[in-house]
């Protein structure tokens, strides 16, 4: 199992910070740095000035929102990130959700399914470089009865195959996944039921596809946060906000994907009082909330001998590479979070 860092938003209040945390990813062997984007920085703009002060690590996209960009506009992103960088880009995809989708794109959020999958036949095909046609339900290249005709990528990238990575969380969006893409970006996953949320629903897709999961990126991203087991009260306490956040906010009260997931895990009281709160204004009280049990299981709280523990979880249930999130208020304890974590590794085995 490998190990890579998430940035998170560029613009978080960590910025002077980052690029230092990349480097010393760089340093200790990180396998990717990924970047994530909303409605704020874009993450673009972020991987190029990492990959620039970088040499080994990975640099990928947690998420390009495909409301924001046409297909063949990240196709050409790709490919030029792929080349500056001498090879190292990973390209990962998402829907966004309704609010940012239609708020701030004014891009109708309708058939996240259908359209993700146009959306990467395209990719892939002008990524290919030949001359670029296609007829789908939501895009359509050239435009009929006009003056536009088939064009072809002129940018080499660095690889012929750039890995594609979607992000998932509903049941039909893994299966898809595992049917079209190189990897699955997870978030809040828990080892205990990450094969009924997550892996057999993968697998299916890549049987639909005639493949088995082997060579496929089991990518989810965890919180980090490094300490006495002791403390692990506190330590999950942290994280209240962001799992509250998520679970009752991210999203409306119809379509929140990751309040979804929650009840799938089988907190189902839990998310509905999470959501119920925070959507009423109460995001104290919608912290409150959270359960411990939910958060230590969807994050990697306490001592290096605990976390190097829960990694083995992560592995024996098919994590490929794990994501961390390293939390802290001052750069040498995240940095020192990221040292853990490849210590937790090498203690587990799994380096």
């Amino acid at each position: 199992m490998q190990l890579g860092i998430n940035l998170g938003y560029w613009g978080a209040g960590m910025d002077a910070d980052n690029l230092t945390v990349a480097q010393e990813a760089d340093r200790l062997g990180y396998a990717v740095c990924w970047a994530a984007e909303a409605y704020g920085s874009d993450a673009a703009t972020v991987l190029a000035w990492v990959a620039a002060r970088t040499e080994r690590i990975d640099v990928g996209s947690a998420i390009f929102q495909i409301p924001a960009r046409q297909p063949t506009m990240t196709a050409m992103t790709a490919a030029t990130l792929d080349s500056l960088s001498g090879g190292r880009f990973r390209l990962g995809l998402g829907v966004s959700g309704p609010q940012v989708s239609e708020g701030w794109y004014g891009v109708k959020f309708d058939k996240p399914l259908a359209r993700t999958r146009e959306y990467v036949e395209i990719v892939r095909r002008a990524m290919t470089r030949e001359r670029l046609s296609y007829e789908g339900e939501h895009w359509t290249l050239p435009l009929p009865g006009g003056p536009g005709k088939p064009i072809k990528l002129t940018v080499h990238p660095q690889r012929e195959h750039i890995p594609l990575y979607i992000a998932a969380i509903g049941p039909k969006n893994l299966e898809q996944t595992g049917e079209i893409a190189d990897g699955a970006l997870l978030i809040f996953p828990s080892a205990d039921h990450l094969e009924d949320t997550a892996v057999k629903h993968l697998r299916a897709g890549r049987e639909k596809a005639g493949k088995t999961l082997d060579g496929f990126d089991v990518c989810p991203t965890l919180p980090l946060a490094v300490g006495d087991d002791k403390e692990l009260t506190a330590l999950a306490d942290t994280f209240r906000p962001y799992t509250a956040l998520y679970v009752g906010g991210m999203g409306s009260r119809k379509q929140n994907f990751y309040n979804q997931l929650a009840r799938r895990m089988g907190y189902e009281r839990e998310a509905a009082e999470i959501q119920d709160k925070y959507l009423s204004g109460d995001k104290q009280g919608a912290a409150a909330a959270v359960p411990h049990d939910l958060i230590d299981r969807t994050t990697l709280l306490g001592s290096v001998d605990r976390i190097a523990d829960r990694m083995k979880a992560y592995a024996a249930a098919g994590v490929t590479t794990l994501t961390l999130a390293p939390a802290g208020f001052t750069l040498d304890e995240r940095l020192a979070s990221l040292r853990a974590g490849t210590e937790a590794l090498e203690r587990a085995g799994l380096a």
